[in-house]
């Protein structure tokens, strides 16, 4: 009763005017940037970190959140009329969607995305309400070697789970660690890593940072040739009905389901994420369906069910992230630095401490659903026209956006030079395939284990085995080692069985 309470409270702050502009803001850039390849919520919400520092907390995260949320729904329209996911995570939306559209069926597959997307995020957000109060109560017993250890996981779950190899995202996570260690130690007062600067004795601003990796970076990394991913070039028009028939609704809302029991735990999952519910929402289907003849022809199915786990997913990383404080994608990442970025934590306390802002977000998630469906199947035009802006312009407005950012933020030359030096070391990762994401988690996570270790230690008089003897510290670890090594045991274990069979 009193989560109801409390989300009844933060609706009286999300249907505020600003907040409900805030929230059409937000999802309008997540439409449009999830219809847009290669550009995404994450360095959206990057390049307006500079630009909101000044505004009001709630209203600032509640357009992240939207902006979120509508990256997940954009991504569908370019998947379904182009064949070019705009999101990863719309990838297998692209199999059947696009097959829809050349048959002519192109308002149905939009309609089921979008419809989808909805019941998918309204039950999720829902689902978030009444989960993440709960994990944040037991999350406020947890002691300094607990979170230490709860952030391993979030190091060797996200590094594993990001690039094309573990070995990669470890060392994109070993360089986000070295960043964060620039500045004064905070218990012996020396600098570290600062090599004689006065800018860097406070530390990298994650606002700078995240901007150069993912706005600078990615612009270089598209300057320098990098190839468009997927897609046929032909946008496929409209033809026919917009409307769902009422056998597609049948076929549809079964699927609905199904994918939101996918996306949303999965999502809510360390190494979750949205690409894993979404391809098993699609496995599924396949092997239930009544029409499997359809697969690979068009099948309402195969859009209606990934959709759905797409989504979903999109609300469940939303319950490590302002519960543990632990994201676990690049955009929740991101949103974390929003979140420090007004001297909020997201964590257990966060829920004592703001309470106005933490559920005034809850529920403008509701309100966010609502818009987005609104937005969604009226717009599909406009959206579409979107893909003919000129690469040129638009990622060169990326640049000039991303450095008057930066400036305003905190007009320096020093750190004008780093939003360069690390645009550079980004667009050398994105060449070698090293993940982006995981340099952001330990950033932004490295200094918050660093301190809980040192914590833990101080309290037991530098007793290491605290982290082994406190049973919840003991089972994280476990699950971080099993993280690292299950993968290579059973590549091994495949590699011997074939062996044998040969």
């Amino acid at each position: 009763m009193d989560t109801l309470a409390q989300l009844l409270n933060g609706l009286a702050i999300a249907i505020q005017p600003m907040n409900l502009m805030f929230a059409l803001i937000g999802v309008t850039l997540g439409t449009a940037v999830g219809v847009l390849p290669g550009i995404g919520p994450a360095m959206t919400v990057a390049l307006l970190l500079p630009v909101t520092f000044k505004l009001d907390p709630g209203g600032s995260l509640i357009m992240f959140a939207g902006i979120y949320y509508g990256g997940m729904y954009g991504g569908s329209t370019t998947s379904i009329l182009l064949n070019t996911p705009g999101e990863s995570a719309s990838i297998v939306t692209a199999l059947e969607g696009n097959k829809m559209a050349k048959a002519g069926r192109g308002g149905p597959a939009l309609a089921t995305a979008a419809i989808g997307s909805f019941v998918a995020g309204t039950i999720a957000t829902a689902m978030l309400t009444i989960f993440a109060p709960w994990l944040a109560e037991i999350a406020i017993a947890f002691g300094p070697e607990d979170y230490f250890a709860l952030m391993v996981v979030a190091f060797i779950t996200v590094s594993a789970t990001f690039g094309s190899s573990r070995l990669r995202g470890l060392t994109s996570l070993a360089i986000g660690l070295t960043l964060g260690l620039v500045g004064i130690d905070k218990l012996t007062g020396q600098a570290r890593l600062a090599f004689g600067v006065p800018d860097l004795l406070d530390g990298l601003e994650v606002t700078t940072v995240a901007v150069a990796m993912f706005a600078v970076g990615e612009a270089m990394a598209v300057a320098g040739g990098r190839k468009r991913e997927g897609g046929s070039g032909t946008i496929e028009a409209i033809r026919g009905s917009l409307w769902m028939t009422k056998e597609d609704w049948k076929r549809s809302w079964g699927p609905w389901l199904r994918g939101t029991a996918f996306g949303f735990p999965i999502g809510a999952l360390p190494a979750g994420g949205a690409e894993i519910p979404t391809f098993l929402s699609y496995a599924t289907e396949k092997k239930i369906s009544k029409h499997p003849e359809e697969f690979g022809q068009g099948a309402i199915e195969g859009v209606a069910g990934p959709e759905a786990a797409n989504n979903a997913s999109a609300a469940g990383t939303l319950v490590p992230l302002l519960t543990l404080g632990i994201p676990t994608s690049a955009t929740a990442a991101i949103m974390l630095a929003g979140f420090q970025q007004y001297n909020l934590q997201p964590g257990p306390l966060l829920f004592v401490t703001s309470p106005d802002v933490v559920w005034g977000l809850i529920a403008s998630l509701f309100i966010a659903n609502v818009m987005l469906v609104v937005l969604n199947l009226p717009l599909v035009g406009l959206w579409v026209k979107l893909l003919s802006i000129p690469r040129p312009w638009l990622y060169g407005g990326i640049l000039v956006f991303a450095t008057v950012g930066v400036l305003a933020a905190k007009a320096s030359l020093v750190e004008l030079s780093l939003v360069l030096v690390l645009g550079l070391l980004a667009f050398a990762m994105r060449r070698f395939d090293y993940p982006i994401a995981p340099v952001i988690v330990g950033m932004i996570l490295g200094p918050m284990a660093e301190t809980q270790l040192r914590r833990a230690l101080q309290i037991t008089n530098g007793d290491a085995t605290v982290l082994v003897t406190s049973p919840i510290s003991a089972t994280l670890l476990a699950i971080a080692v099993l993280a690292l090594l299950a993968p290579i045991l059973w590549a091994k274990l495949g590699w011997t069985m074939k062996a044998d069979e040969d």
